[in-house]
C-alpha cells in the first residue's frame, strides 16, 4: 500500500497508528523512513519505516504501528540506532534520523507558542434620523365690542310756524302710509392673515457617553503531565 502513497503530499499532515495512536505531524520523508514530530513544548521525534505506512487519505497518514511499538522502536535518539525487526532488507538497516531532529530533541526543547486574544476595535458611523415639525390650526373665540349707530323715528306735535294759514290740501279720507328712510351702521367682519411670530429651528450637536459591553476571547496555556 505504501508504494501508492504520494510522499511529497504527506509533509505537514497528521500521522496516526493502530487505534488512532497519535504520532504527531510528518516533517520529512527519507528514502526509507517517515520522520514525524509530536508536541510543541515536549517534542517527540519518531522515525517510522515507510513500509509500515498503510494508507493516506489526503489529510492523515496511517501506519500499521501501535503506540507501544512506536515508543519502543522508533522514538527518540536512544532508539534511532536500533535495527528494525521483522522488516524487509531495506528496513533492516539502522534507523538514520537527520541530525537536525536529533539535535533539536537533545539540546533545544523550547518552542514558541503564540497566544491569541481578540481586540475590540470601536468605530462610529453617522445615522440620520428625521424630526417632524407640525403646524396645526388652533381655534379660539374672540369678542370685539364695536359701537354701531342707527336712526330711530320719533313723533312730536307742535303748532305750525305759519299760523293758521289756509291750504288747498284736504284731510285724508283713508289711511295713508308715509315712508321715511332711516339709516343704520352694519358691521362687516373680515379676517386677514398676518405674521404673528417666527419659530427658528436650530440643530446643535450634543455629546453623550454611552457604555457598551462586549465579550472577548483569549488563549492560555495549560500544562498536562
Amino acid at each position: 500500500m505504501s508504494s501508492s502513497i504520494d510522499w511529497h503530499d504527506v509533509i505537514k499532515k497528521e500521522a496516526r497508528g493502530i487505534n488512532d495512536a497519535d504520532f504527531g505531524e510528518v516533517q520529512e520523508v527519507t528514502p526509507q523512513f517517515v520522520i514525524t514530530q509530536k508536541g510543541l513544548i515536549d517534542i517527540e521525534i519518531f522515525g517510522i519505516p515507510k513500509g509500515k505506512a498503510e494508507s493516506y487519505d489526503g489529510s492523515i497518514l496511517r501506519f500499521n504501528v501501535s503506540e507501544d511499538e512506536a515508543y519502543t522502536k522508533y522514538r527518540g535518539p536512544e532508539n534511532f540506532e536500533k535495527s528494525s525487526q521483522g522488516e524487509d532488507d531495506l528496513t533492516k538497516d539502522k534507523v538514520q534520523i537527520p541530525s537536525q531532529y536529533i539535535q533539536d530533541n537533545q539540546i533545544d526543547k523550547s518552542n514558541t507558542v503564540p497566544l491569541m486574544e481578540e481586540r475590540v476595535d470601536v468605530s462610529k458611523r453617522t445615522e440620520e434620523d428625521i424630526v417632524t415639525i407640525t403646524k396645526e390650526p388652533v381655534t379660539e373665540t374672540k369678542t370685539i365690542e364695536i359701537p354701531v349707530t342707527h336712526e330711530e323715528i320719533s313723533i312730536e306735535t307742535r303748532k305750525s310756524q305759519n299760523g293758521q294759514s289756509e291750504t288747498d290740501q284736504k284731510p285724508v279720507t283713508s289711511t295713508q302710509e308715509i315712508e321715511i328712510p332711516v339709516k343704520r351702521e352694519k358691521v362687516e367682519i373680515i379676517k386677514r392673515p398676518y405674521v404673528k411670530e417666527e419659530v427658528v429651528v436650530k440643530k446643535n450637536p450634543v455629546t453623550e457617553t454611552k457604555g457598551f459591553t462586549e465579550e472577548i476571547t483569549s488563549e492560555r496555556i495549560d500544562l498536562e503531565d
